[in-house]
């Protein structure tokens, strides 16, 4: 009981500083009439669509500004979105990855194994002033840029899908053992009424559904906060 009231305690805590961080997002006082009432009321953030096209992270802001870097040394970004850009299905069903995804990394090892097909220049050539502001190292240090960006925006989509399956899967296999775990506490509590056993069978199969409602809370909450940044890293887009 005094685990629990810690608990209790430490947990009123986290949510008085999550208020105060949304109260100075918003820039004031958020009115009590829009907070949420319970786990139930704060609803279920919106899934990963399927067939999610590629293009959609061309939104991302570190590959608008790869982009940018890439026109500051006059290169088209036409000619190295064709070349280094993979376009591809990120999603095949709901939420799960597309084997067009996968294949962009390299088996066991997870490099990146996608060969840039370079078929229009990247710089326009014969500009003198082209030439003088901008030195050939500069535009390597701009195109592996690029290409750096492209990466890490595919990898954290990756990565983002292979955990969301996994939180799936804990999900309900946490869900199953809280479901067993009351139907056993449930069951200590009538033995106990009948005087078939003592207590203290009631209060270890209390502590341990206990145990496995918080473990079923936190594995919630780390499957919202991926699907929070499974949308960062799909530019917005679900």
């Amino acid at each position: 009981m005094d685990s629990a009231r810690a608990d209790v305690a430490r947990f009123r805590g986290a949510v008085a500083l999550d208020r105060n961080a949304l109260d100075l997002l918003v820039g004031t006082r958020v009115p009590e009439n829009l907070m949420p009432k319970g786990l139930k009321a704060a609803g279920e953030l919106k899934d990963v669509a399927a067939g999610l096209p590629s293009a959609v992270l061309l939104r991302r802001p570190d590959l608008l500004m790869a982009e940018f870097q890439l026109k500051a040394a006059y290169a088209s970004i036409g000619a190295a979105r064709a070349a280094f850009f993979p376009r591809v299905s990120l999603t095949a069903g709901v939420g799960s990855m597309s084997p067009e995804l996968s294949s962009l990394f390299g088996s066991g090892t997870r490099t990146w194994s996608f060969t840039p097909q370079i078929v229009a220049p990247l710089f326009a050539g014969g500009s003198l002033w082209a030439n003088l502001k901008v030195s050939k190292l500069d535009r390597e240090i701009a195109v592996a840029q690029y290409e750096k960006a492209i990466q890490s925006a595919f990898r954290e989509v990756s990565d983002g899908l292979v955990r969301r399956g996994a939180l799936v899967d804990q999900l309900d296999a946490q869900a199953s053992l809280v479901e067993a775990l009351d139907a056993s506490h449930r069951l200590a509590e009538a033995r106990y009424k009948e005087g078939l056993d003592g207590y203290l069978g009631v209060l270890v199969a209390q502590r341990s559904l206990y145990g496995a409602q918080q473990g079923l809370v936190a594995t919630r909450l780390a499957f919202q906060a991926n699907q929070i940044a499974l949308f960062k890293a799909l530019g917005g887009q679900m």
